[in-house]
């Protein structure tokens, strides 16, 4: 490992201003022997996460920092936190930047840094062109920084323009006069060389320029990328403390976002002396109502395991918050709302009325919703009326405060029609040639042959051309901005910016932090899920209709609900049975109304597999034609052993769920339920491989 530790990268998330991904700068600056790294974007964190998990697997030091760009004159300032504390700080002084400014913008001043500088360490990286002397504005920044923080460094970068060794004597002497120490850095933007052309096409779209017209936009040279210690030794064989001052800085900067302890809010009920009691309380309670002729032994069973399982991981106030979502949303203001996904699984959900699915009709797995081993938050989907979620969304933001709720962000990346668009925009072709390329998609997959893009009309002696396929291929998932979830919320005990920046969304009235749900989920933050469905706004508009035209219709004067509603009706299967479904959620598509008149459903459990089979997964490994042939008796219904007769007898034997996958491997190859879940895990996740 060598004696160097570049700690002014910036990954893509700087959007639009570097070219490489977090994973990329920290595998490589690895691959380098560097003695760690510090990603640094602009006036955002929203990478970091991804560069901690990478850094975390390959054991690599990672600074956590962020690149503060002001509106005034000041030079931009790296800060890395020392300390948890002054983490909290710098989420802080991030969200105050974002909160003033339009969505999408940081509006950040010297003095806000100066109001929240207490713990962090801080590079000047100062701008100086061919021939400039460091102006008073830089040795000012120094100074009131140095007396701000205790010490300050500032950055020296070499940019071959012939002016780097007179450059590097001046901003010795700029040190020396502010007590600050100089630290050498590449100020890299790529982890290679090679993606110099790519970092140009970036200018360009962010500009708005085409690569002809660019001109001084464009970079001088490829040497913006990451450094072996030798290099970079060699480049600074005048100022030798510069490169060691890496090592040091690296060292002080020793916050980690394993630091990041979450606490989730303290949901108190009346009565109750903690969450873990109130919710085994009204889970039983609920229990009770749920199975008024008494509790069958199986579910007393299930609850008593999954709540002794909330007990050990502390989520009992999670539960309850998710419940008392609910019961403002039904009770106070008359929204339907259902919840769906792993939640199902949960017989908690189902007896606090999150849920509809009867844990004792079905054979969903608890420990694919939550479980001891593998230590991951739950994730509860509840969908609401679309019409009225936004009462409920400012129900919590109303509950919480702003300063302790906000929605989760989506990270919006370059698909392929966007990124041939920008691209080719970059390289200047017509709007006309633009389409026609954004019609061809066979030349994206990998294993695309010369001949194929030939038969595709494109002249592969077109040397332009073919760079900027390459370069469209290159910028796929490359994140363009953050958005806002369709309704993950995030929801803390404490302030929410000490653990994340918030930022404006486009719409009125709502905040984002500046993580997706995969960069909480690594960190153990939990969010609920308030999502959006028409389908229910229609259910209740019926209700509403039904009630109107039929008063009392049920001989007892109650109003119709989801939990009222009669199941199994009889007509209702002979349409579907006619594939009479148009408007039907879920059953509408051209897909399934193909299925229904085969399938012929006459339970919903029927529906349930209706749903399931006419997906990729079961299509693509063969499972439909078998199923169809067992229903319709024309095949027999075989086996593969006794012991998993009763997990597929539901399914004639052939494996349509995931859940049924689940219990193959914990009755056929003696799995524990975690670990089951672990295999159905990997064997659903396509970005890793070789993990089953």
């Amino acid at each position: 490992m060598s004696a160097f530790a570049e700690l002014c990268a910036a990954s893509n998330f700087s959007f639009l201003r570097a070219a490489a991904h977090p994973e990329e700068l920290v595998e490589t600056a690895k691959e380098l022997g560097l003695a760690g790294i510090g990603i640094a974007d602009r006036n955002s964190l929203a990478g970091i996460v991804r560069a901690h998990s990478i850094a975390r697997e390959l054991e690599f030091p990672l600074a956590v920092g962020a690149r503060l760009v002001f509106r005034d004159a000041t030079p931009d300032i790296l800060a890395y936190p020392k300390d948890r504390p002054a983490y909290a700080r710098l989420t802080r002084l991030l969200t105050i930047g974002n909160r003033r400014a339009p969505k999408g913008e940081c509006w950040l001043d010297f003095g806000d840094f100066l109001n929240h500088c207490e713990g962090l360490q801080a590079i000047v990286t100062p701008l100086i062109q061919a021939g400039d002397a460091p102006d008073e504005i830089l040795k000012n920044c120094l100074e009131k920084v140095r007396e701000a923080c205790g010490e300050v460094w500032l950055a020296a970068r070499f940019t071959f323009d012939g002016e780097d060794r007179r450059r590097l004597r001046l901003l010795k002497k700029v040190a020396l006069e502010t007590g600050a120490k100089l630290i050498a850095t590449s100020e890299p933007l790529q982890h290679v060389p090679e993606r110099r052309a790519l970092m140009d096409v970036i200018s360009c779209i962010r500009e708005k320029v085409t690569l002809d017209n660019a001109g001084r936009l464009l970079a001088a040279n490829a040497e913006r990328h990451l450094k072996t210690g030798g290099e970079v030794a060699r480049l600074y064989k005048d100022a030798p403390e510069a490169v060691e001052e890496t090592v040091r800085f690296l060292e002080g900067a020793k916050f980690s976002l394993d630091e990041l302890s979450y606490q989730y809010p303290d949901e108190t009920v009346e009565g109750y002396p903690s969450s873990q009691a109130a919710l085994e309380a009204l889970s039983w309670q609920g229990a009770a109502r749920r199975y008024p002729e008494g509790i069958p032994a199986g579910v007393r069973a299930s609850l008593e395991r999954e709540l002794d399982i909330v007990r050990t991981l502390n989520y009992a106030p999670y539960f309850l918050t998710v419940a008392d979502i609910v019961r403002f949303a039904r009770e106070e203001r008359g929204i339907l709302c259902q919840g769906r996904g792993s939640a199902a699984n949960s017989t908690i959900c189902y007896v606090l009325g999150v849920t509809a699915v009867n844990p004792a009709t079905s054979s969903l797995l608890f420990d694919r919703f939550i479980s001891t081993e593998r230590n991951e938050p739950p994730d509860i989907d509840v969908d609401f009326e679309h019409e009225r979620r936004e009462e409920v969304i400012q129900y919590v933001y109303n509950k919480y405060g702003r300063h302790r709720a906000a929605l989760a962000a989506t990270l919006i990346c370059y698909r392929r029609r966007s990124a041939i668009r920008d691209v080719c925009k970059a390289f200047g072709y017509s709007e006309d040639r633009i389409a026609s390329l954004s019609k061809m998609q066979q030349w994206w997959s990998k294993g695309t042959t010369e001949a194929d893009l030939a038969s595709l009309g494109l002249d592969l002696s077109d040397a332009r051309l073919m760079t900027c396929l390459k370069l469209v291929r290159e910028l796929r998932d490359f994140p363009r901005h953050l958005s806002q979830h369709v309704g993950g919320i995030v929801i803390t005990r404490d302030r929410l910016d000490d653990v994340v920046p918030i930022q404006n969304a486009a719409m009125e009235d709502r905040t984002v932090v500046e993580w997706n749900k995969d960069d909480l989920q690594v960190l153990k933050i939990l969010k609920v899920d308030m999502l959006a469905l028409g389908m229910l706004t229609c259910i209740r508009k019926a209700f509403d209709m039904i009630g109107e035209t039929y008063p009392g219709w049920d001989g007892k004067g109650e109003k119709l609900t989801l939990d009222t509603l009669p199941k199994e009706d009889a007509s209702v299967y002979r349409m579907l049975h006619r594939a009479e479904s148009a408007g039907e959620f879920q059953v509408e598509s051209r897909a399934q109304m193909s299925m229904l008149p085969r399938l012929k459903p006459t339970t919903f459990y029927d529906l349930v597999i209706e749903v399931a089979i006419v997906r990729p997964g079961p299509i693509q490994g063969g499972m439909v034609h078998p199923y169809l042939k067992r229903r319709q008796g024309l095949e027999p219904v075989t086996y593969p052993s006794k012991a998993l007769e009763a997990v597929l007898e539901r399914t004639l034997g052939v494996p349509l769920f995931q859940e049924q996958a689940m219990q193959i491997a914990i009755v056929g190859a003696g799995f524990t339920p975690p670990e089951a879940d672990k295999l159905r895990r990997a064997m659903a996740t396509f970005r890793r491989v070789g993990t089953i």
